[in-house]
């Protein structure tokens, strides 16, 4: 998400970083640049035309102007904003109140809804350590019951039993009743959705609303219909009213502009970003980190966490201790593999680290994608326990005959086995620094001849 919109930026600030001194015809030419930039990115017209206005009034002020970093005073003026644009005191998800909580679900035909709820009961359960139950209101889309049912299955959080015939509101009374006795703390009603908004769809909403009293009411909307979610989100509000959204399908919307004007146009917070297909793939949205994506900053602090809640310490700490050592075989490689793609894969790492942006298409150019790390993985796994534990046995027939059974070349064999070496003989240059001579000598040590 962002990619098109944060290269542009980074391009346009790059340029200001040029001049020792701005002119305020400098400021003016670059806002410019940024105006088209959002409006490309499919950012709502008077979204733009309000937050450039904004920022222009900041920034060719004579406190910025005669600074001593002019431009950086400048991309720190448009961070903020975009800050503000993107909600600065966006609140998390309230769990404050009474058990049974009641989270109700609402969305069009086709935003994702149903596998939504079921990742957000993944985490709940899992991050916030509350009993979650389930139930799918949708009695008009084939199969939909089920598929809640088999989605909550797949993360052991139980659905509201399915029973023929019976209407959303006679569901949403059942589930109550059951969450009330069996003492659940939180109850997410995934109501049904249609292709477009209709009174009939929300009527019945309004009827299950005032019959659950829900603590939060969370529309899901898919990034990719652009300027068309802000205004979906804004006709909710008003008919419904809404504590919250949940945007979808961020990874497949390189523009971003929905998030952008979401917050403005319907007034609503973004509480939720749906990164991927994946029953984990749903982050809290924090307006501050996706500002620093935005102007190609990275975003550490997620990376940080992301590393955090997948990488096993027992591996981890197993890992050191032969780092200390000096040794790292292939199985220590094929774990390290499989950790970045616990964190999302290299595109989901990339995304996050500072200034990548300026040598994405360099990396993505030399292969080092998720196909790169699967092809790795595939290798590895194509070779016997012997092999892996000491890769210098690996002659040219042992080579073709992994070739053969992980569906490569020679040539692939060899750029891993390389890699291998080259982090193998930092590992022993570690090892002989130790703990104190690391500290002392710092990175450039692992890297002296």
């Amino acid at each position: 998400m962002f990619e098109s919109l944060s290269s542009r930026l980074t391009s346009i600030f790059d340029k200001l970083k040029r001049h020792g001194k701005l002119s305020e015809e400098d400021v003016t030419s670059a806002l410019r640049e940024v105006r088209v930039a959002l409006l490309e990115a499919d950012v709502a017209l008077p979204v733009v035309k309000s937050f450039i206005e904004d920022v222009k009034k900041e920034a060719i002020g004579q406190e910025v102007l005669q600074s001593i970093h002019p431009s950086q005073m400048v991309i720190k003026i448009v961070h903020d904003h975009l800050i503000r644009l993107l909600n600065a005191d966006n609140k998390e998800l309230n769990l404050a109140g009474a058990p049974p909580l009641v989270i109700l679900m609402v969305g069009l035909q086709g935003s994702g809804k149903t596998t939504t709820t079921a990742k957000l009961a993944n985490v709940l359960v899992h991050k916030n350590n509350k009993k979650v139950l389930m139930a799918s209101l949708d009695i008009y889309r084939p199969a939909a019951q089920h598929q809640l049912d088999v989605l909550g299955k797949s993360i052991h959080v139980n659905t509201v039993p399915i029973i023929p015939n019976e209407s959303p509101l006679q569901i949403t009374e059942r589930a109550l009743k059951i969450s009330k006795t069996e003492g659940y703390d939180i109850l997410l009603l995934d109501t049904a959705g249609r292709l477009h908004i209709d009174i009939a769809l929300m009527d019945e909403i309004s009827e299950i609303k005032a019959k659950a009293k829900p603590l939060e009411t969370l529309l899901v909307a898919d990034a990719m219909t652009g300027q068309d979610a802000a205004h979906i989100a804004k006709t909710f509000q008003e008919k419904i009213g809404l504590t919250g959204l949940i945007l979808t399908r961020i990874d497949g919307d390189a523009r971003g502009g929905a998030a952008l004007s979401m917050r403005s146009i319907s007034g609503v917070p973004i509480k939720f970003l749906g990164t991927g297909e994946k029953i984990d793939q749903l982050e809290v949205f924090h307006p501050d980190r996706l500002a620093n994506r935005i102007l190609g900053m990275g975003d550490v602090v997620s990376l940080v966490e992301k590393a955090m809640e997948t990488i096993d310490q027992e591996e981890a700490e197993h890992l050191a201790k032969k780092m200390q050592k000096g040794s790292f075989d292939l199985n220590d490689m094929a774990l390290q593999l499989k950790q970045i793609s616990k964190m999302g894969g290299m595109s989901g790492i990339m995304n996050l680290l500072p200034g990548i942006g300026k040598i994405k298409d360099k990396i993505q150019t030399a292969g080092l994608d998720d196909r790169f790390l699967k092809q790795q993985l595939s290798i590895i796994s194509s070779m016997t326990p012997q092999e892996k534990g000491d890769p210098r046995i690996l002659n040219a027939s042992r080579r073709r005959r992994i070739s053969s059974g992980s569906g490569t070349t020679i040539q692939d064999i060899n750029k891993l086995l390389k890699q291998h070496r080259d982090m193998e003989t930092m590992m022993k240059r570690m090892g002989k620094l130790g703990k104190k001579g690391f500290l002392r000598q710092g990175i450039g040590g692992l890297f002296s001849r």
